[in-house]
């Protein structure tokens, strides 16, 4: 019998998901759930519902796992506990610093209703995270490198929007070429904010706009900009839509550790992603996740998980049997 999912939030995060589902023939998708009108949210699924948020919860038993597909600033902090009240839940959290209260909040509501809630899903938190841990449990003497990009953050393209005189934007975050080579020879550099990325900015200005205000706020803008070598480019509206409409993005976690009774040896391990569409890939992980969610609480377990708590095998839709003959 397939895993029977729910969607909460059909953006391009909630869109993802529907695609992926349809490449995991262990999955089907139920109902997409969303806070507009449910008649406006036009679905890919044939046989799918499309439904208000607040049917939800008449549908328990109609739905194994609830993938959550909204933003971490606001909804994911209150929809992840919520709902891991009544469903088995995945979320994509990635505001790092608070990850151990939301783990805290979702663990509580979890266990409370025998759910299983798997938070920070995607590649950064997520795929990201266990290579770091992999490679600090191998390497424990050395150092951890993340790098991010080339890639368009939307979280920073948001902040430049708010600009007064900005009609539109995009920003990409850049490893820099030179303390990438210099963390691959293995001399383990120690690399401030602005050593590691620079940000470039495209930015297309409302009419009679004051481009030297908007570049000054942009550059000195705090928790964003301040920290890092930002470059601005003003842009048509034409030019944004015909160069920057994609999302791709990608990175590198980098580990470099020294082995042998006088550490004589260096050993570098790198895990790198180059992405097309940085929502499409994060629902993938989010559909492999859903799977574990699924499988783990089969097997009686409750409560907030990570990806450190996920065995792989677990992520497979193939059998123990089949991942030992093909994988291993």
């Amino acid at each position: 019998m397939a895993i029977r999912i729910g969607i909460l939030g059909y953006g391009n995060l909630g869109r993802g998901v529907e695609c992926a589902i349809r490449q995991n023939p262990d999955m089907e998708l139920v109902a997409v759930f969303t806070r507009r009108d449910p008649a406006a949210v036009k679905i890919l699924t044939e046989g799918a519902k499309v439904c208000r948020v607040e049917e939800a919860a008449s549908m328990k038993d109609q739905i194994d796992v609830m993938i959550l597909c909204g933003g971490s600033a606001t909804d994911l902090p209150v929809q992840t506990p919520e709902f891991a009240n009544m469903f088995h839940v995945v979320d994509s959290f990635d505001t790092h610093a608070k990850i151990p209260e939301h783990f805290a909040a979702v663990d509580k509501a979890a266990k409370e209703t025998g759910h299983i809630g798997i938070i920070s899903v995607g590649w950064d938190p997520g795929m990201f995270s266990l290579n770091r841990l992999y490679a600090e449990a191998v390497l424990p003497e050395g150092e951890n490198y993340t790098f991010w990009g080339k890639g368009v953050s939307q979280g920073h393209s948001d902040a430049i929007r708010r600009v007064e005189g900005v009609k539109d934007a995009r920003q990409y975050t850049i490893p820099v070429e030179k303390a990438l080579e210099a963390v691959r020879s293995g001399s383990n550099p120690e690399l401030t904010t602005r050593e590691k990325h620079t940000r470039e900015c495209y930015v297309v200005a409302e009419e009679g706009a004051d481009l030297a205000r908007i570049e000054q706020e942009i550059k000195t803008m705090p928790n964003y900009f301040a920290d890092y070598d930002t470059t601005v480019h003003f842009i048509s509206e034409e030019e944004l839509l015909r160069d920057h409409a994609g999302i791709p993005h990608g990175g590198f976690v980098i580990r470099s550790g020294k082995t042998g009774w006088n550490q004589e040896n260096t050993h570098v391990v790198e895990y790198s992603l180059k992405l097309d569409s940085n929502p499409e890939f994060t629902s993938s992980i989010l559909v492999a996740y859903a799977r574990a969610a699924y499988r783990m609480a089969k097997e009686g377990q409750t409560g907030c998980k990570t990806v450190f708590d996920v065995a792989p095998a677990y992520l497979s839709r193939k059998s123990g049997e089949e991942l030992r003959k093909e994988m291993l």
